[in-house]
């Protein structure tokens, strides 16, 4: 695990039915992604990142273990390419992973502020910042000047322990939060303005460079000290913002082990494929269509859909591009 990551819950039993049907595996909840370990073998496994999730749903999945079943279905994607990942419960009438991975998921699509360049937001109110939780200012500096444009617009900067919050005096919603995790650098330069600081962020947020003239200058070098000093100190420990709590502790996996009776071993002979294909959206074969189905809705013939797949899911997935 990375720092701060922190497991929220363990769910044993649990089948990746898409890429290892019929392989019985233990799904780890983190505050910042899912991983599913295969119990014969620990080197067959996956971690999906909640950023790179577009739609969490509930359909009918067919497991070799116990036969079609309510399953949890993830759709990702990562650069151009979307895969599916389905997880069932090999627990009959335990609904604990669609419950925890839901409501963990969307715990992290709430704090973002904490992880994500943010412009224009709703985050400043009668000209204070709108505090997150666990965040505390460390200071607060007016006289700053956003060199964004020919003219600059003067500004009111805060830092904090999670993040550096800039806004206009005039406007408030003209504002930009900068959170340390998307910080590459900060340093003082020269600019037409004069000596400024200047923030470049990662190229996950944009890759921009954002300058800031301080008056008087004299404050300059305390506020870049400042800020290089909460940005390493975040970087050793970061504040992503996920908080959950499931209803019963996390006990460790030593404690809850029982033996496991001798399952019926079904051999099936397969062809070795690509574990990586096995995960796209719709088996990879984009180049193969189906058959042609009356789509009573549409009142159009479309192509027939996968199982557990409907008209409703795709307009949804469409929404998300």
């Amino acid at each position: 695990m990375r720092k701060n990551e922190s497991r929220i819950d363990i769910i044993d039993s649990i089948e990746d039915t898409k890429g290892n049907n019929g392989e019985r595996g233990q799904l780890t909840v983190t505050n910042l992604r899912l991983v599913w370990c295969c119990s014969k073998n620990v080197k067959i496994n996956l971690s999906i990142g909640y950023n790179c999730i577009i739609s969490i749903t509930i359909h009918t999945a067919n497991s070799r273990i116990r036969g079609p079943t309510q399953a949890l279905y993830v759709l990702t994607k990562f650069n151009s390419s979307r895969f599916e990942f389905i997880f069932t419960n090999l627990v009959k009438g335990s609904p604990r992973h669609f419950t925890t991975v839901q409501a963990v998921h969307r715990a992290y699509e709430t704090s973002k502020l904490y992880r994500d360049l943010k412009l224009r937001g709703a985050i400043i109110r009668d000209g204070e910042l709108l505090l997150l939780p666990q965040e505390e200012v460390t200071t607060k500096t007016s006289g700053v000047w956003n060199l964004s444009s020919d003219q600059g617009n003067l500004g009111t900067f805060y830092i904090t322990n999670v993040r550096i919050v800039w806004f206009a005096n005039l406007a408030e919603n003209f504002n930009v939060s900068i959170p340390y995790q998307q910080i590459k650098s900060v340093r003082i330069r020269d600019s037409k303005f004069g000596p400024a600081f200047v923030i470049e962020t990662s190229s996950h947020s944009g890759s921009y460079v954002l300058g800031f003239r301080v008056d008087p200058p004299s404050r300059l070098p305390k506020i870049h000290q400042e800020v290089s000093t909460l940005h390493q100190v975040y970087s050793q420990a970061p504040i992503f913002g996920v908080e959950f709590q499931t209803e019963e502790p996390v006990q460790d996996l030593g404690d809850v082990t029982v033996p496991t009776p001798q399952d019926y071993i079904e051999i099936i002979e397969e062809e070795a494929t690509d574990a990586f294909a096995a995960y796209y959206a719709d088996g990879g074969m984009k180049n193969v269509d189906r058959k042609p189905v009356f789509e009573p809705s549409l009142g159009l013939a479309v192509e027939k859909l996968r199982d557990g797949v409907t008209i409703d899911n795709l307009w949804n997935c469409i929404s998300f591009q």
